[in-house]
């Protein structure tokens, strides 16, 4: 179930940042202050669109299991004004289907809802889970879309992204 966040979201959102392998194809982990701080701005594009990187519960699972949705994407990225679809999930949930699951109900609420003509997705090309995830959602890699991350310097390794898309049905 994709939902607004709440409070008791935080600790396990902070745990989830906190894990290395979580966060293996980010700069680094987040502290439990780096951590609150994402969670508010999610929120709060969430608020001010109507939409945005929703928590994500498993009723009769977990009340909180990371986040998946839509996101208007920051300015200085060069395929900007767009809006992206992501997930993050905690550990302890990776392959049970729930990123797919979350992210087809993303899409669905993407074209239908807000009437996006596209969304688009982005990764480090060695995260081969969430490039699997975007092939499973109907994405297709655009090569000629690939790019370096803005916000990391040159020479970082995680600095090229692979560029994704879909079009509204």
């Amino acid at each position: 179930m994709l939902r607004p966040w709440c409070a008791a979201d935080l600790a396990p959102y902070a745990a989830m940042n906190a894990d290395t392998e979580v966060r293996r194809w980010f700069p680094g982990t987040l502290t439990r202050s780096e951590s609150d701080a994402q969670a508010r701005r999610l929120q709060a594009h969430i608020d001010a669109h109507g939409f945005g990187f929703w928590a994500v519960e498993v009723p009769g699972v977990a009340p909180f299991i990371g986040f998946v949705g839509l996101q208007h994407v920051d300015a200085a990225m060069p395929f900007a004004p767009a809006v992206e679809i992501g997930w993050r999930l905690a550990r302890d949930h990776w392959g049970c289907g729930y990123a797919s699951e979350a992210a087809r109900a993303a899409l669905a609420h993407g074209f239908a809802a807000i009437g996006l003509a596209e969304i688009v997705s982005f990764a480090v090309p060695g995260n081969g889970a969430s490039r699997r995830v975007m092939e499973r959602i109907g994405m297709r890699h655009d090569p000629a879309g690939d790019f370096d991350h803005p916000a990391l310097p040159d020479g970082h390794p995680f600095r090229r992204h692979v560029f994704y898309r879909i079009g509204r049905p």
